[in-house]
């Protein structure tokens, strides 16, 4: 395989553990956990994995010999910078258990368990894909594990393989499939460990313990990069608005952190539209009244940040959402009907508040919401372009200002959206090294024995020598949400904290930003040279700690 210079240079990165994994450790147990909703429900569920310790790693002064231990990993969901970077972690950790263990990838995502399609991740095999963006090593895949006869399938592989432990890479929901098979396997004295590591670039995927997912820094610091220079172009002509859509379905860390970087004109929280019950109408009105006030100043051009998941935190459209996926989930049969026939039957099933909005949007956009579903149900609301019906609206609210001599400006709008440019870029130091380190300490949950958890590191915006590693039960993450009409346990998204100090210090600047020109223009990702240009997490993180 050809390798380009930047590729050649990375490979030769060391990335740095926490002093505490450089040699033998011991899990130090600490308070029992709870879920963080619906204690009584998800107990009920996880009778052999609720409830657990808490997990710190300390250094063993009396480590024991270790025994060869054979491991398999799955990459399960979306892509994420670093995921290659966890492997490695996790190879280099079973082997330092002991050398004559054994680490098998599945192929495709958890697919691959069920379909007993497998590679043995060897040494020449890992080299090949250190501090490397993607997860191409094995591939991933959506396949939802949820069924007896799926954990019973993968469990004949496991014990083909004389698999000991397995260790899924994903998001909320690969997580919370984790947690489900942890449960299974104990309860059913299978002998395999399950382990999670929590990746996405979206964000939402954090608590005390786990302060963010893998993936976030280097995606937003791509983005960051992207609408740094879209921000200098506009600054240079002067005559085109930016309307630039950000990955984030369920939650706006993205968005949030790319404003922090850049300082754009406008950036549309989600959390804050649905906690102030705005409309649609109020927020292109809000984006019309900085474009007539920067036009006063003659300023006929701005930047817009909106978070892709936008459309379902407006309270009436979220609303609307709820009573579709019931529709759709009490009517299976509506699948084998025409798309003109499902639309015609949800409209005229609809209460009247909801057929009102569904009436009030252009007919693409009211398709796309009946219509379009990912494999969990959920409306695909990447494939509705916010950026365009936002831009599109405001247009049209500035000719009614026009009119009534509100704006004399000019409006001309371009459209962007950012979404798999960040999911597979070389990992950031900050990543490269978060990931290894969790690779590495998920085999110190396994050497532990337990089951259930999540690998942890945590204290970020010290040195990575300084961070602190562990694990917590996936459990204390978990509560009950309706999915596809029914309530199922999840792991609960983190929302922007409208209260926290990433959103506090965006808030003050905010208004300067709107009517003023402030933009920062952060640049490519360095991979080498000073700490402080190099190894820096994401303001996100940096703006939590100092809020503490």
């Amino acid at each position: 395989m050809k390798k380009s210079a930047l590729q050649k240079a990375r490979a030769a990165y060391q990335p740095k553990l926490p002093i505490v994994l450089t040699g033998p450790v011991k899990a130090v147990e600490g308070k029992p956990t709870e879920s963080v909703a619906d204690q009584a429900e998800i107990k009920a569920l996880f009778p052999n994995t609720y409830g657990l310790p808490e997990l710190k790693f300390e250094k063993n002064a009396n480590p024991t010999a270790g025994r060869p231990i054979n491991v398999g990993v799955i990459l399960s969901g979306g892509q994420a910078p670093g995921g290659h970077n966890v492997i490695s972690g996790l190879f280099d950790g079973i082997k330092k258990i002991h050398r004559d263990s054994r680490l098998y990838g599945f192929l495709m995502g958890p697919g691959g368990l069920v379909d007993h399609k497998y590679m043995e991740l060897t040494a020449p095999i890992i080299n090949e894909y250190r501090n490397t963006g993607g997860f191409d090593i094995i591939g991933s895949g959506r396949t939802k594990l949820e069924t007896k006869e799926q954990f019973d399938k993968g469990l004949e592989i496991l014990r083909e393989l004389d698999i000991k432990a397995l260790v899924i890479i994903g998001g909320d929901d690969s997580n919370t499939n984790a947690a489900i098979l942890a449960e299974y396997y104990k309860e059913i004295g299978a002998g395999v460990q399950v382990i999670g590591c929590p990746k996405t670039i979206d964000g939402d995927l954090k608590n005390s313990q786990i302060e963010t997912s893998f993936g976030f820094d280097t995606a937003t610091k791509v983005y960051s990069e992207v609408i740094g220079n879209i921000q200098r172009d506009c600054n240079s002509a002067k005559k085109y608005w930016h309307f630039i859509k950000l990955m984030g379905r369920s939650a706006s860390h993205i968005a949030l952190e790319c404003a922090l970087q850049t300082q754009p004109n406008i950036c549309i929280i989600s959390e804050e539209v649905e906690a102030k019950n705005l409309s649609l109408d109020d927020v292109v009105a809000n984006i019309a009244n900085t474009v007539a006030a920067r036009a006063e100043n003659g300023d006929n051009f701005g930047i817009v940040l909106i978070p892709e998941g936008l459309i379902e935190f407006i309270p009436a459209i979220k609303s609307l959402i709820r009573e579709l996926n019931d529709v759709l989930a009490e009517h299976p049969d509506l699948a084998t009907k025409s798309a003109d026939e499902i639309f015609a039957f949800i409209k005229a099933n609809l209460s009247a508040d909801n057929a009102a909005t569904l009436a009030s949007l252009p007919e693409k956009v009211a398709r796309q919401l009946c219509l379009d579903r990912d494999p969990h149900g959920n409306v695909q609301v990447s494939l509705i372009e916010t950026e365009k019906l936002l831009s599109e609206m405001v247009a049209k609210k500035l000719d009614e200002m026009a009119k009534d001599g509100k704006f004399n400006g000019k409006f001309s709008a371009l459209h962007h959206f950012f979404g798999y440019e960040g999911r597979c870029a070389d990992p950031s130091n900050f990543d490269a090294d978060y990931c290894y380190a969790l690779g590495f300490n998920a085999t110190c949950l396994i050497n532990s024995g337990v089951t259930g958890y999540m690998s942890s590191v945590r204290n970020l915006t010290k040195p990575s020598v300084q961070w602190v590693a562990g694990g917590i039960p996936i459990t204390m993450m978990m509560n009950m949400e309706r999915r596809n009409g029914a309530m199922k346990p999840v792991i609960q998204k983190a929302l922007v904290d409208l209260d926290g100090a990433p959103f506090k210090k965006f808030a003050s600047q905010r208004d300067d930003w709107a009517v003023n020109t402030c933009y920062v223009y952060p640049g490519p990702i360095q991979y080498f040279g000073p700490a402080e240009v190099c190894d820096q997490p994401s303001l996100t993180l940096k703006y939590e700690h100092q809020g503490k």
